[in-house]
């Protein structure tokens, strides 16, 4: 006797599938029939394979959605198979990738792509035919640790119980060997996890990453330690994204995507220093880190929780409005940072009177801190008679010097200068425009004769310095450890940091200077050379909250983010123009003057192409986000539809591609 999905006109089993593709008129659920013989197999979650009559081939998938249908007379394709049994797509993971893509105007599948490592057979396998992970047990010593951590901030208890969001300003210094950020993350994850729910702690870089593990590991098991690293192999990588499925909690530690996994009962997602640059998305749909961990809070719940030494202008924002709660520390705690004039002389080169003193008297006793603005030598040169940029003749690169009294290098293509002219004063003597962590080594060896010079930078990269004396020059966000703090921090080229064309340039060093001066020893001195304003005096009291709504209020009458959102539209000119006038007629609401631009780029292969940016308060995210979607989906279509003109390497047409392109949330809007 035939089933009920054999019998003609009867109801069927149907699968609602997201089909792995970068196209965005893809970026939907599509129906396909569930054949009897794949009926077991088929179940929410799990990766198919399904014919795209469109492209003419065939695709991955995730079923999203199972249903029956009464209307089987209704064409559809079939599931072709079923790649594997493992549910590696829960809802809960679909329903953040959803929201995060369409905050975004992105695709589901691009989310996906962050948040799901590559899949590895022999890892799935293994995870398949394994046991279930134990629930953690904590120890009480640890359990004791954690509670003395946490009274340092007597309302985070409180908050991470309540599932609240808090910004809470991380303690400066070392304790144990590591910093004492560490623990205040470490022990509200333990705290989390101790209660039966799971943490997701993410931090900007490998070196942060690398920090937090060694302390997570003085309090939990280590299996209850899960580790999204970029550095992983792809079976651990994938092995550790399958753990997070499980239903038992763990603690989730990595770098930006690591705010995507899967777990099950997601009690605190924590963030390490989200004013740094690396948990901006480089990849499509470009979300933040930072937006991504408060899209996934408001769908499952649970604390969130921004920690750092400084407070970005973004949650400043959100403190401002009540929708984040601010938790002080019970005691405040500060280095202490003085400010100084720089003063130039033979004896002290860079470094004012005061400061060298400091340097003198403390390096006896320890290592001492010295931050520099960039590595290399000489990383600028100028004509030593009228001052213009040194250029290379062949390409117009700007020239280095790679080493003391070496050859001037091109930046660009690397040629040698031997014989330089300046093309404005036809001199052939160039002059040291800036000093980068060798030559200030080179400087500093020779004003304290017999002490040991480290240099740490991207070329050289230290982790850890020990505590005998040594002059430790580092590029900022390279400063070494050092197990008991630095004996003294010295803060240069301060100016020329404040000097680069950055909407946040300010509360970048800020950020910058207050990460090296938490890492001096109690009682040691911070200097802060040749800066003066409200960002030195912001370090010198440690009141950066203060800052960022200083920043703020600045902001406000120009409407720049994050007081208001900025969305970037660039392309062929005459879709730029008509994805305008389509969000005038979707968003009727916005201002006269949301719209700055567009304005022309450079010629592309003979077509007129245009940017533009688009102004719009956070209120109307959701409809600026959705018309600039749909934009972009049509003009794909468009392009699609013509009849191909191109030929790939194959020899094969192919449709002209889409080159209107979105990207919501700019950080630093430029026309």
């Amino acid at each position: 006797m035939a089933s009920d999905s054999e019998i003609p006109g009867g109801p069927r089993d149907v699968a609602r599938i997201l089909v792995d593709s970068p196209l965005p008129q893809l970026d939907r659920l599509f129906d396909y029939a569930v054949p009897p013989e794949l009926a077991r197999e088929v179940s929410q979650g799990v990766r198919v394979k399904v014919p795209l009559r469109t492209a003419g081939r065939v695709l991955e998938g995730f079923v999203i959605e199972l249903d029956e249908e009464d209307d089987a007379d209704r064409p559809l394709s079939e599931i072709e198979s079923v790649v594997s049994e493992a549910v590696v797509l829960p809802d809960r993971l679909f329903r953040v990738a959803r929201a995060v893509a369409d905050r975004a105007a992105g695709s589901a599948v691009d989310v996906l792509r962050l948040a799901m490592p590559r899949r590895m057979v022999r890892a799935e396998k293994a995870w398949l035919a394994g046991p279930p992970a134990d629930a953690p047990v904590i120890a009480s010593d640890a359990r004791a640790s954690v509670s003395a951590c946490l009274d340092r901030h007597p309302e985070l208890t409180d908050a991470l119980a309540q599932g609240a969001r808090v910004a809470v300003d991380a303690p400066p210094g070392v304790s144990n060997g590591l910093p004492e950020w560490t623990m205040t993350l470490a022990a509200a994850a333990t705290h989390t996890l101790a209660h039966g729910a799971s943490a997701i702690v993410a931090v900007p870089d490998h070196r942060d990453l690398d920090l937090l593990d060694a302390r997570l590991r003085t309090l939990v098991p280590d299996a209850a330690i899960v580790r999204h690293d970029a550095q992983q192999s792809g079976p651990e990588r994938y092995a550790n994204f399958l753990r997070t499925l499980e239903d038992a909690p763990c603690i989730v530690i990595g770098n930006r995507s690591a705010v995507y996994a899967p777990v099950s009962q997601p009690g605190l997602i924590a963030l390490w220093d989200d004013g740094d640059s690396l948990f901006e998305e480089p990849l499509s749909p470009y979300v933040h880190a930072r937006d991504a961990a408060l899209v996934r809070q408001s769908l499952d719940g649970g604390a969130l929780m921004f920690c750092g030494y400084t407070r970005t202008t973004d949650v400043e924002r959100l403190v401002g409005i009540g929708f984040v709660r601010d938790i002080p520390a019970r005691r405040r705690a500060s280095p202490r940072v003085v400010l100084g004039a720089p003063q130039d002389s033979p004896q002290t080169g860079r470094i004012p009177s005061a400061a060298f003193r400091s340097v003198r008297e403390a390096i006896d006793s320890g290592p001492v801190l010295v931050q520099v603005a960039r590595p290399g030598y000489a990383p600028s040169l100028v004509c030593a008679e009228c001052r213009s940029p040194a250029r290379c003749l062949p390409c117009g690169g700007p020239l280095f010097a790679p080493a003391r009294g070496a050859t001037p290098t091109c930046g660009w293509c690397g040629r040698g200068a031997m014989r330089w002219v300046c093309a404005h004063c036809e001199s052939t003597r160039v002059r040291l425009a800036s000093s980068g962590s060798e030559r200030t080594a080179d400087e500093l060896g020779r004003a304290f004769p017999g002490v040991r010079v480290i240099v740490a930078d991207g070329a050289h990269p230290v982790q850890e310095v020990d505590d005998m004396p040594s002059l430790v020059v580092a590029t900022r966000g390279a400063e070494p450890l050092a197990p008991g703090g630095y004996r003294a921090v010295l803060l240069l080229d301060g100016d020329r940091m404040l000097q680069a064309p950055d909407l946040r340039i300010g509360e970048a060093c800020l950020r910058w200077w207050s990460n090296a001066a938490a890492l001096a020893a109690p009682g040691a001195t911070v200097h802060l050379v040749g800066v003066t304003g409200p960002v030195a005096r912001a370090l010198a009291t440690w009141s950066q909250p203060a800052y960022a709504r200083a920043e703020l209020a600045e902001r406000a009458p120009l409407h720049m983010p994050p007081v208001a959102r900025v969305a970037r539209v660039d392309g062929d000119t005459p879709q730029v123009e008509e994805a305008l006038r389509k969000l005038r007629d979707d968003v009727p609401e916005l201002a006269s003057d949301a719209v700055l631009g567009p304005v022309p780029l450079e010629d592309v292969s003979g077509r007129r192409r245009s940017r533009a940016l688009v102004r719009f308060d956070y209120a109307r995210g959701s409809a600026v986000a959705a018309s600039l979607r749909a934009s972009v989906v049509q003009a794909a279509m468009k392009a699609r539809s013509r009849k191909p003109r191109q030929k790939s390497a194959s020899g094969r047409s192919r449709a002209p591609a889409n080159t209107l392109a979105v990207r919501l949330d700019v950080v630093d809007p430029e026309l």
